[in-house]
């Protein structure tokens, strides 16, 4: 492609005992008389660790180091000033994160890039799965793929596949499989990798996917090399247990259209699959609590049946009590456990999907993490399911851990409805409660978790320690847990001679790899536990994780690996980072402490172009704020509609507005307007601007005065002034502000309703028009049903219909009827500026238009707004 050929890329991979070791090795040249730059893009699993990379350019080979991040962010930040890349790993896929590197090469040069990363396998529905992402983008005259198994236990199945494998590749699949060993290669002719005979487009585009699972004549297998272990426990044949089930399902507005659908869709199947020794129950939550019954309800087909119907009618509409749902789960399960309606050898579970942010009720994630922690008092296990991107999935992950579960992202796609249904099929058989594996206290250190709540049927548990004593050749390990029947209380013992009699029979197992098994799986386990820790306990994990990580060479999401690139004048240098699951804005504006001023501002560019704060519409849609901005313009949005309502209000300078008003949080916001420099004497009204707000939050007694010269702060007497020079970050008294130097401020305060107030600057020597502030509302979801104001009494659901559309004054303006409030207005389709996203530009905003200073849209008239002061 641009006479760059890769000519050779081979993806080896070997698995020890469930523990992958990948190399990616692709080679490439340049065919051009000139020098060109070539890229290296690689998709790796999530759940993958880098361990090391290296390019190698005539015969020079160019290492990958691995770092603390603080470290390498030196190098980072002089490769930033010299505009170079940097930044090299990001997010890429629900399964994947994306590694990308360039290099320019000379004419006739040719350059290897090799990339190694590793992971512990994690066994699901009774197989192992790796996961390999092919996309070569142009046909490779050497290609292969060759996966090596070696399993002590033996391999009881193997198999491979590829969504991109048509008819003809499937016999280039070759697998073998005997005992302990197991064989994949797939190698396609450049005639095979083609769309078709003459194409010189790829086939190669998608996911390769090799599954197998071991032999079990015993429960477990245990392991023992150079003073570590493995152990793996993996029980079949058990009867399953009873479950307890509570589906906790957010049906606010922000649900409406396909998601809820989506979520119907699946609970109808799910509902299909609960076997009749269960028990289950349904609530709902918007700004009310709904239930379907009083109490947890046997699996009956007359009682599923009931429920469909239920689930059929589900609607969405309202805000978000997340709390108040979770909790009345949670009591519904306590009073059936009291009460003895459910067997006492079952296993209950909490299962609670959202697609926003609670703003109704208890809305401080942090006393709900608090209140469900002590209502569940580890009795129950909670899985949170995130819908879409507007969640804050770092507060679902942390009370999903703190009560022995998992947070899970559901993507909003086409298949949504199979991804919530995927992950009940991975938890809807348990077979064990109470799982505990005991080793000998005065033989172990450095245990690696040896506890769990539930043991599910096709799944397996692995625990991994150190010995004290290195030269240790046996172990005994009791396991105990809850059946259905009784108490399992099982014993084994295992020596290292049996171990390593085993791996004598194969040669091309790499490394210590029971050493590197049990540091994946201690880092994994300890970055896990830092999610929901706090002060001197987080630093401690820290520290542990960043020294295994930094021993072992892993790049996880305390390391960087820095990659010296080869130039004609001067060393590059580029930083491959881990992205963390789960920080999207809502996570970074609640931590925007932990960030230093230039990350700040990354921060702010990334959300001003990527999220839409107020409701969560998909990507493809423009991100619109409910706002107020110009002359003074407003954009109301409406999301169930996927569209807009604009008004404008003309009135004089020197007149001030409430915009918005809670009397519940205590939230004010007032905005002054100011003229032009020249009043124009034959105008009725004035050009008018927001040239001053002020923001108060009563319950915290703060006040923010905002000019476009300064920032002012009242807290009590105390007194705190800024400019628009400034980059600041403030946090005090329930506050947050964030000051980006001559463009916006973020301010968040108190219920965690936040705004941005944003900066128009215009030409000093300008003969008309002066500075002037816009005023968009982020999380204005948090502020509660009694809130009122120009702007803030659109902040509940509001509905529309159109009809009548003709061609109005302007062609490029039609005209319409508005029915709205059981109004009829005429409206006119146009657009309006807004300047969230982009300060100096703007985007235009499709919108319907209500003339006349919002009459018949707005409660009352304008004048109603009209207030004595800033305060």
């Amino acid at each position: 492609v641009n006479g760059i050929e890769i000519y050779s890329m081979k993806i080896d991979s070997k698995v020890t005992s469930r523990f992958a070791h990948n190399v990616i090795t692709s080679r490439a040249v340049n065919r051009g008389n000139v020098s060109k730059e070539v890229f290296f893009d690689v998709e790796l699993p999530k759940t993958a660790f880098i361990t090391n990379f290296s390019m190698t350019i005539d015969g020079v080979t160019y290492p990958g180091t691995i770092k603390e991040k603080e470290a390498a962010k030196k190098q980072y930040e002089k490769a930033v000033s010299r505009g170079q890349t940097a930044g090299l790993v990001k997010a890429s896929g629900r399964k994947t994160e994306k590694f990308t590197v360039s290099v320019n090469i000379k004419a006739a040069s040719k350059v290897t890039f090799e990339l190694t990363y590793e992971e512990l396998l994690k066994r699901q529905f009774g197989k192992y799965e790796m996961f390999i992402k092919v996309k070569p983008k142009q046909l490779v005259k050497d290609f292969e793929i060759e996966v090596d198994i070696f399993e002590p236990q033996g391999i009881a199945e193997l198999e491979a596949e590829g969504t991109f494998i048509t008819n003809e590749l499937q016999n280039t699949i070759k697998k073998t499989f005997s005992g302990k060993k197991g064989h994949i290669s797939f190698k396609p002719t450049l005639d095979q990798q083609r769309t078709c005979a003459n194409c010189s487009q790829s086939v190669l585009d998608g996911d390769f996917t090799v599954r197998y699972d071991v032999k079990r004549t015993t429960p477990d297998n245990l392991q023992i090399v150079n003073g570590y272990f493995v152990h793996f426990f993996a029980p079949t044949n058990l009867p399953k247990l009873s479950k307890n089930i509570i589906f906790v399902l957010d049906t606010s507005g922000s649900m409406y259209g396909r998601e809820i659908e989506q979520t119907k869709e699946a609970m109808l199947k799910i509902l299909d699959d609960i076997k009749e020794d269960d028990f289950f129950n349904l609530i709902l939550f918007d700004s009310e609590i709904s239930i379907w019954k009083e109490t947890l309800i046997k699996a009956t087909p007359e009682n599923l049946d009931e429920a469909r119907k239920f689930v059929r009618h589900i609607s969405a509409q309202g805000m978000t009590n997340l709390h108040g749902g979770l909790m009345r789960g949670i009591d519904i399960l306590n009073a059936a456990h009291e009460e003895n309606l459910v067997p006492k050898r079952s296993a209950s579970i909490i299962i609670m999907l959202t697609d926003g942010q609670p703003n109704v009720g208890v809305s401080n994630t942090h006393e709900i993490e608090k209140a469900v922690k002590k209502a569940i008092d580890g009795r129950y296990t909670l899985y949170n399911l995130g819908f879409g991107s507007g969640v804050d999935y770092g507060f679902l992950e942390r009370m999903a851990l703190e009560n022995k579960g998992l947070a899970r992202r559901i993507y909003p796609d086409s298949d949504a409805a199979l991804q919530l249904q995927g992950f009940y099929d991975e938890v809807s058989n348990p077979m064990l409660i109470d799982v505990e594996l005991n080793y000998p206290e005065n033989e172990i250190s450095d245990l690696t978790t040896n506890s769990f709540k539930h043991f599910y049927d096709g799944s397996e548990i692995v625990v991994a320690g150190r010995f004290i004593d290195s030269n240790q050749n046996h172990l005994s390990v009791d396991v105990r847990g809850e059946g259905a029947n009784d108490a399992l209380l099982y014993t084994t013992q295992q020596g290292a001679e049996q171990t390593a009699q085993a791996f004598q029979e194969q040669q091309y197992i790499f490394g210590e790899y029971i050493e590197r098994l049990w540091a994946y799986l201690t880092i994994e386990q300890l970055l896990e536990k830092r999610i929901t820790a706090t002060g001197e306990e987080k630093e401690n994990l820290t520290a542990q994780a960043l020294a295994l990580s930094l021993m072992y060479k892993f790049v996880t999401p305390l390391t960087s690996m820095v990659v010296t690139k080869p130039e004609e004048d001067d060393n590059e240098e580029g930083i491959a980072d881990k992205p963390t699951e789960g920080i999207d804005i809502f996570t970074i504006k609640l931590n925007l402490m932990h960030f230093s001023i230039t990350e700040i501002l990354e921060i702010n560019e990334v959300f001003f172009h990527c999220t839409s704060p107020l409701y969560h519409t998909y990507v493809s849609q423009p991100t619109w704020y409910t706002s107020v901005d110009g002359d003074p313009h407003f954009i109301i949005s409406v999301p169930q509609k996927k569209d807009a309502i604009c008004f404008n209000i003309n009135e004089n300078p020197g007149v001030i507005l409430n915009l918005i008003n809670d009397p519940v949080t205590g939230i004010t916001v007032n905005g002054e307007l100011i003229g032009d420099k020249r009043v124009n004497s034959d105008a009725k009204i004035q050009n008018s601007y927001f040239g001053k707000l002020g923001i108060s939050n009563k319950h915290l007694d703060v006040k923010l005065t905002v000019t476009p010269e300064t920032i002012t702060i009242q807290n009590g007497d105390e007194k705190t002034g800024f400019t628009w020079l400034d980059s600041v970050t403030l946090q005090q008294a329930g506050l947050t502000l964030i000051i980006n130097r001559k463009k916006n401020l973020v301010l968040s305060m108190g219920s965690g309703a936040s705004f941005v107030v944003v900066l128009h600057q215009v030409w000093k020597k300008h003969p008309l028009h002066q500075d002037f502030l816009g005023l968009y509302t982020l999380k204005s979801d948090k502020l509660s049903k009694q809130t009122h104001g120009l702007l803030g009494q659109f902040f509940q659901p509001i509905d529309f219909t159109i009809l009548e559309v003709h061609p109005g004054s302007d062609p490029k303006k039609p005209d319409a009827t508005m029915i709205i409030k059981n109004n009829e207005l005429m409206v006119t389709r146009g657009w309006q500026k807004d300047y969230g996203r982009d300060p100096k530009h703007g985007v235009d905003i499709p919108c319907w238009f209500v003339h006349d200073n919002g009459a018949g849209l707005i409660d009352g008239v304008h004048t109603d707004y009209i207030v004595s002061s800033l305060f």
